[in-house]
C-alpha cells in the first residue's frame, strides 16, 4: 500500500471506486480544497486502485463547539476505507498516521477528528491511536443528488483530539 497526495486525475478513480453520495462527489470537493491548500487530500492505493482517503482541513473543523474548544487545531477528516472487507487491515491507522506527520511537519501541537456516535470500530481505532473524546457535535452537511435534489445531513459525532509529545 502507498499514500500519496490527490492529484486531479485520481478524482474520478476515487468517484469508480469509492463512491459518494451526491451529482457532485466528495471527492471532488476535497480535491478542490486541496487546489486552494485549504486541505490536503490524500489517497491510499492498492496497485493501481485507490482504497482509501482522508483530508486534513487546516482551518480544523466547522462545527462553532468545536472550534471553541480547539481553535487552532487541524481536522482529520472524511476517513474511508474501501470496499469494507479491506477494513481491519491498517489503511485508516497508515492515512492517521501519514496526516499526523502532515500536521506535525507544519508545527501544530494538536490534530483532531470527529467519529459518529454510532460508529464504535472507528471510535476504538481512534483510542488505540492517542485521540481523547473533547467535543459532542453533530456535523452537518449536504449534498445534492443526480436528480438535483438537495439533502441536508447532521450527524450526531464527538470530536477527539491527539496532542503530540516533544519530537
Amino acid at each position: 500500500m502507498r499514500i500519496t497526495e490527490c492529484r486531479e486525475g485520481d478524482v474520478e478513480l476515487l468517484d469508480r471506486h469509492m463512491p459518494s453520495p451526491g451529482a457532485t462527489s466528495q471527492h471532488a470537493r476535497r480535491f478542490a480544497r486541496h487546489v486552494e491548500r485549504s486541505g490536503t487530500f490524500l489517497v491510499a492505493w492498492r496497485g493501481e486502485l485507490p482504497v482509501g482517503s482522508c483530508e486534513v482541513r487546516w482551518d480544523g473543523c466547522e462545527a462553532p463547539e468545536v472550534r471553541l474548544a480547539h481553535a487552532s487545531c487541524p481536522e482529520i477528516s472524511g476517513l474511508g476505507v474501501w470496499p469494507e472487507v479491506l477494513r481491519s487491515e491498517r489503511t485508516g491507522t497508515a492515512l492517521i498516521e501519514t496526516a499526523e506527520k502532515l500536521v506535525r511537519g507544519r508545527g501544530h501541537a494538536s490534530v483532531g477528528l470527529g467519529v459518529e456516535k454510532n460508529n464504535p470500530r472507528a471510535e476504538a481505532l481512534y483510542f488505540r491511536l492517542g485521540y481523547h473524546p473533547s467535543v459532542a457535535y453533530l456535523a452537518c452537511w449536504s449534498y445534492e443528488d443526480a436528480t438535483g435534489m438537495a439533502h441536508q445531513v447532521a450527524d450526531a459525532c464527538t470530536f477527539m483530539y491527539k496532542t503530540f509529545g516533544s519530537p
